[in-house]
């Protein structure tokens, strides 16, 4: 039952039921209706569905799940057996190997610095990486890890998070534990490995340490508050992938570029 696999994938990505009905643009009653069953699914609607959860639409629509993890490099694919017992969807990263490589070095230099603070859960490392990408790309107009963002209700989101990081504990590079921060749980990331520094330029880390020297003490609420006011977040629609292009339009509060001194 395509409905029940849905659910599934929804609990097993922690995505909430309106974050996925705004995502394929229906209300939160009709999205619940598909995963009981009680309403079909258009192609359209599948197909975004399937591109959430980085599954093959073909085994999307037919409710399976891959045991071969794909890693999509450029235009290169590498395939390798899962050693873990349960089935794993495929899994997509659609980013140039250079890219993969130099994400992993960023967050891995960001968790050894700010990691095993209290505050620094899951969603405050999403935020983090935002606004290290972002303010990068604002300041110098080029990229710095070429990850990609979505826009969601807890704030932007890098959309091959959750791949690179399986992977990278896979790998013995990062280890997931799991904390309470006040009344609440949190997902905490500690690096296994010291960052590859000679993968970032010194530009590159003095930038890092900027943007950690100013939000890393942010909690999760505090990031997702400030980047929902910052200009690519408002611009977009819930779903969508956040356009770099769109840090030229912020406002003076999230600008970090002195554009009078280029005048």
């Amino acid at each position: 039952m395509l409905g029940k696999f849905i659910l599934e994938q929804r609990k097993k990505n922690n995505l909430t039921q309106e974050f996925l009905a705004s995502a394929i643009s229906v209300s939160r009653p009709t999205y619940i209706q598909i995963e009981q069953g009680e309403r079909d699914i258009t192609i359209t609607e599948a197909k975004k569905l399937a591109d959430i959860f980085g599954i093959v639409f073909d085994d999307f629509v037919q409710g399976k799940e891959n045991l071969l993890l794909k890693i999509k490099l450029g235009k290169q694919i590498i395939s390798r057996k899962v050693t873990k017992k349960s089935d794993e969807p495929e899994t997509r990263i659609i980013m140039s190997r250079t890219n993969v490589k130099k994400f992993k070095e960023v967050l891995l230099y960001l968790l050894e610095k700010v990691g095993a603070r209290p505050n620094i859960g899951e969603t405050a490392i999403y935020k983090l990486l935002y606004f290290i990408d972002f303010d990068y790309y604002e300041k110098f107009e080029e990229q710095l890890t070429g990850a990609k963002y979505i826009k969601n209700h807890f704030g932007p989101t890098p959309i091959e998070f959750k791949k690179i990081i399986d992977q990278m504990i896979e790998d013995g590079e990062i280890e997931k534990i799991k904390s309470r921060y006040f009344q609440h749980e949190q997902k905490k990331y500690l690096p296994r490995r010291t960052a590859d520094l000679k993968i970032l330029l010194a530009q590159e880390i003095q930038h890092i340490d900027e943007v950690l020297a100013r939000l890393a003490w942010k909690n999760a609420s505090e990031l997702s508050e400030y980047s929902h006011s910052d200009t690519p977040w408002r611009v977009h629609k819930i779903g969508e992938e956040i356009s770099y292009e769109t840090v030229f339009y912020r406002d003076d509060d999230h600008s970090v570029r002195n554009y009078e001194d280029e005048l």
